[in-house]
C-alpha cells in the first residue's frame, strides 16, 4: 500500500507501540501481594464491623444477611462513617450508581462540600443523602412506565452490595449501588426486578425446605459467576472503522487466509501488551472487591477471557458491570479497544458471558453455605438435590421460550447457533452418569423400593462424582449441569446479566411452589416424607424428559429432533422477545410479584425499541460506509486502470490486461451502487414504520439484514479485488493480527 495512506500510517503506529508497565503495586520492585490490596476501595461488612457501634452494625447485617428492610434510624450513623473512609481516600464526591435499562450503569455526582451556619466549608453526608436520591428519569428507557415530561424518579441503596470508590485521573467518586424507581414504585432498572426474583425464589424454597424436615433456613440465595469474554484490538484501527465506533461490530470485511483455524490462539500465550493491559484491569477490579481468578486466550485471534470466583447474584451482576466498564476504560490507556459486542468480526467465534447459576442456604445451623445443586453424603442430602434439581428442569421446559428472551439482542442474534455458540434452542445438558439417573426415577424403575433403598440402588456414593463427570460438560449446551451449578452459556457478552438471571430465577422459583404443591398432595397418602418426595420428583423428571439434550447442539439434525420434541426455536430477537408478554409469561411475574403487566409491557417495549434502534444505526452506518469510503475507492482503483490501459494502448500494446480487470471489478460496482440504493430504500420504508413497533422490528430482522447482507458481500469481494493502497479501512488481518 502507499506509504502515505492512513492504513499504512496506522500500521506504522501501531508496530511502534511499547508496553506499558502495569501500575504500582503491580509492577513494584518488591513483589506485592493481591490481597493487600484486595478490596481497599470498597467498603463493605468487614470495614463496618470495625467502623459501626455494634448494634447498628447488627441491623445493617440483619438488612444485608437476612433481607430485613434497613432500619432508617441507623443511616445517620451509616453515613458518617462511610464520608470520613471515603474522605480519608480524597474522595470528593458521591453518587448513587444504579442500573436502568441500557444494560449500562448510570450515575450522577453531588459534592460532599457543603456550608455551615457560618458559610464556613465543610464536608457533609446525610443518611438521606446515602438512602435515597433524585435523579432525572425522563431520559432513561421506561417502555411507556413514564411520560417524557415526567422527569421524576428516585435511586434508593441496596445495602446488601458494598459501596466503592471509583478512581479516575484526577478524581475519585463514591459510588453507593442503587435501585433505581418511579415516583410510583414502578421499576425503573435491572436490578430491582432481579432483587424481587431472589427474594421470590428465597420464600419458595424455604416453604419447600421446611415441608421436607430441613429446618432453619434463613434465607435461599443464589449464586452466580459470569465469565466475560472480550476481543482487544489497537485503538488505531478502531478510530478507522465507522462501524466498530457506532455499532460495535464490522458491518464489512472480507476474511482473511488465516482465522482461527489452525487453533493456535486458544490458551496460548497472552501478548506481552495485551498481558500488561489485562493486569491493570485486575488491579483496578482487585482494589475494587472483584475477585477475577482466571485469564487466558479464547479460541478467535485477539480474544479472551476473564472469570471472577463465584458470589451472591446481585453482588455479582454489579461487579460484571464494573468488570465491563473497568475493561474498557483500561484498555484505551493501553492503546487498545475493549469489544464487547457478541460477534465483531464475521467468520470466526463470537463473545458470550457463561453465567454460572445455583442455589444455596443460609442459616444458623448445620445447613448454612449447603449448595441445593450439590450432591451430598445421605440419602436425604440427594433426594434434597435431585428435589431442587428438578425445579431447575421444570422451568427450563416450561419456560424455554421466556428464557430465550432474556438473551435476545441484536448482537446475539449473529452468535446463537453460528456453530460457536449455543443455539436459539433452549435444551438442558445433565450428563451422562446424571442422566441414567434421571432416566431411572423417571421410568419409576426404582420408586417403588421406598427413597433410602433407591438411593442405595442408584449408587448414592457416586453421586458426588456425578457433579464433576459431565461428559465434557457438552459446551454446546445453553443451558449445562456442570457440577453443584448450571452454566447458562447463551447470554451475550455485551449484556447485563441481571434480566437474564431474573428470569432464571422467576421461573424456578414458580416450580419450586408447583413442586411443594404436589409435594403436600402426595404426603397425604405416602407418610414417608423422603418417599413422597422421590415420587414428586419421579413425575417432574418424566414430564421435562423434552427439554433435556446431551448430543450436538450445533447439528441441523438436533434441530429437526427439536420441533418433534415441541421445544421453540425463536432465532431472531423480535419473536423470542414477543414471549416477554404471552399469557403464561405474564402469569409468573405477576402472580409471583416480581413484575406488574405495566413492567412486563415496559421490558418488552424497551427491549424492542433498542432493537430496532441497533439495526437502523447499522443500517446508517452501512449505507455511509458504502456512500464514502467503498464507492469512492472502487472509483479510484477503477480510474488508476483506465489511466494504466490508456497509457498502455498509447504506448502500442496490444493485450492490456487492466480492461479485463477494470469490466470485471466494474461489473460488482454496479450492482453495489444498485444495492447501496436499494439499502437506502429500506431505510426510509423501516423509518417510516416507527408508529408500529413490532412491524418494524419483523421488517428490519428479516429485509433489513438482508439489505444489509448484500451489500457486504458484494463490498467484501471488492476488498480482495481492488489494490490493496485503495483500500480505505483496516482488514481483518490487520486487526486480528497485529505486526
Amino acid at each position: 500500500m502507499p506509504t502515505n495512506s492512513p492504513r499504512a500510517e496506522a500500521v506504522r503506529a501501531i508496530s511502534s507501540r511499547t508496553v506499558l508497565a502495569p501500575p504500582v503495586p503491580v509492577s513494584s520492585a518488591t513483589p506485592v501481594p493481591s490481597s493487600s490490596y484486595f478490596g481497599i476501595n470498597t467498603f463493605g461488612a468487614r470495614q463496618m464491623r470495625d467502623k459501626l457501634p455494634k448494634d447498628v452494625y447488627v441491623k445493617l447485617v440483619a438488612a444485608v444477611r437476612l433481607g430485613k428492610q434497613l432500619d432508617i434510624d441507623i443511616a445517620p450513623t451509616v453515613a458518617q462513617v462511610i464520608k470520613e473512609w471515603a474522605v480519608s481516600r480524597g474522595v470528593t464526591h458521591f453518587c448513587h450508581w444504579f442500573q436502568p435499562q441500557t444494560g449500562l450503569t448510570a450515575e450522577k455526582h453531588d459534592a460532599f462540600l457543603n456550608f455551615d451556619e457560618n458559610k464556613s466549608a465543610i464536608e457533609q453526608f446525610t443518611g438521606d443523602q446515602l438512602i435515597q436520591s433524585e435523579p432525572d428519569a425522563s431520559s432513561f428507557p421506561s417502555g411507556g412506565l413514564r411520560a417524557t415530561w415526567e422527569a421524576r424518579g428516585y435511586t434508593a441503596w441496596n445495602p446488601a452490595s458494598p459501596v466503592f470508590i471509583m478512581e479516575s485521573p484526577g478524581a475519585k467518586t463514591l459510588c453507593i449501588p442503587s435501585v433505581f424507581i418511579g415516583y410510583h414504585g414502578e421499576a425503573l432498572d435491572e436490578m430491582t426486578p432481579l432483587l424481587r426474583s431472589s427474594e421470590m425464589l428465597s420464600r419458595k424454597a424455604m416453604a419447600l425446605l421446611d415441608l421436607i424436615g430441613d429446618k432453619g433456613a434463613l434465607r435461599i440465595y443464589t449464586t452466580m459467576g459470569a465469565e466475560q469474554e472480550y476481543f482487544l484490538i489497537d485503538r488505531g484501527h478502531f478510530a478507522m472503522r465507522p462501524d466498530l465506533v457506532m455499532g460495535g461490530r464490522t458491518l464489512l470485511g472480507a476474511a482473511p487466509p488465516r482465522g482461527q483455524q489452525l487453533e493456535d490462539h486458544y490458551f496460548g500465550g497472552i501478548p506481552e501488551r495485551v498481558l500488561a493491559c489485562i493486569s491493570e484491569v485486575e488491579y483496578e477490579l482487585y482494589k475494587l472487591g472483584v475477585p477475577i481468578v482466571t485469564r487466558h486466550n479464547e479460541v478467535a485471534p485477539c480474544q479472551f477471557e476473564m472469570a471472577p470466583q463465584f458470589e451472591e447474584t446481585d453482588i455479582a451482576v454489579d461487579h460484571n458491570q464494573l468488570v465491563m466498564s473497568v475493561l474498557k476504560k483500561v484498555a484505551l490507556r493501553h492503546g487498545l479497544q475493549a469489544l464487547l459486542h457478541e460477534k465483531p468480526f464475521a467468520g470466526i467465534n463470537g463473545s458470550g458471558k457463561h453465567c454460572n447459576w445455583s442455589m444455596a442456604i443460609a442459616s444458623d445451623n448445620e445447613l448454612d453455605g449447603v449448595n441445593l445443586l450439590k450432591p451430598g453424603k445421605t440419602p436425604h442430602q440427594n433426594i434434597r438435590f435431585l428435589l431442587f434439581l428438578a425445579a431447575a428442569l421444570k422451568a427450563v421446559h416450561k419456560h424455554a421460550g421466556l428464557i430465550r428472551s432474556g438473551i435476545a439482542t441484536s448482537g446475539n442474534e449473529h452468535r446463537l447457533g453460528a456453530n460457536e455458540a449455543p443455539p436459539a434452542i433452549i435444551s438442558v445438558f445433565m450428563g451422562e452418569m446424571l442422566t441414567k439417573v434421571i432416566e431411572d426415577i423417571a421410568a419409576g424403575r426404582i420408586v417403588k423400593q421406598g427413597a433410602a433403598q433407591a438411593m442405595i440402588q442408584l449408587g448414592v456414593a457416586k453421586l458426588p462424582e456425578i457433579a464433576k463427570d459431565n461428559t465434557d460438560r457438552n459446551r454446546t449446551s445453553p443451558f449445562a449441569f456442570t457440577g453443584a451449578k448450571f452454566e447458562f452459556r447463551a447470554v451475550g457478552s455485551s449484556q447485563s446479566i441481571a434480566f437474564p438471571v431474573m428470569l432464571l430465577n422467576a421461573t424456578v422459583a414458580e416450580a419450586v411452589e408447583e413442586l411443594t404443591v404436589a409435594l403436600k398432595a402426595e404426603l397425604k397418602t405416602t407418610k414417608n416424607r423422603d418417599d413422597a418426595v422421590l415420587k414428586v420428583v419421579s413425575a417432574a423428571f418424566k414430564q421435562t424428559k423434552a427439554v433435556r439434550f446431551e448430543g450436538n447442539n450445533y447439528s441441523d439434525a438436533w434441530v429437526v429432533e427439536a420441533a418433534k420434541r415441541g421445544l421453540p426455536n425463536f432465532r431472531r430477537s423480535p419473536e423470542a422477545l414477543a414471549q416477554l408478554t404471552t399469557k403464561k409469561s405474564m402469569q409468573v411475574f405477576t402472580e409471583l410479584g416480581i413484575l406488574s403487566k405495566e413492567e412486563v409491557e415496559s421490558r418488552y417495549h424497551v427491549r424492542l425499541e433498542r432493537y430496532v434502534k441497533d439495526m437502523l444505526i447499522e443500517l446508517h452506518t452501512l449505507a455511509e460506509m458504502a456512500n464514502t469510503m467503498v464507492l469512492p475507492a472502487c472509483y479510484a482503483y477503477l480510474g488508476s486502470l483506465q489511466t494504466a490501459a490508456a497509457a498502455a494502448k498509447q504506448a502500442g500494446i496490444k493485450t492490456v490486461p487492466q480492461i479485463d480487470a477494470a469490466n470485471a471489478a466494474g461489473k460488482i460496482v454496479a450492482d453495489l451502487q444498485k444495492k447501496t440504493a436499494a439499502l437506502h430504500a429500506t431505510i426510509a420504508k423501516a423509518e417510516g414504520m416507527h408508529d408500529d413497533l413490532a412491524t418494524q422490528a419483523a421488517f428490519l430482522t428479516s429485509s433489513g439484514a438482508e439489505a444489509m447482507a448484500a451489500v457486504r458481500s458484494l463490498s467484501d469481494q471488492l476488498e480482495l479485488t481492488i489494490a490493496d493502497g485503495d483500500w480505505p479501512l483496516p482488514r481483518y488481518r490487520e486487526m486480528l493480527f497485529p505486526v
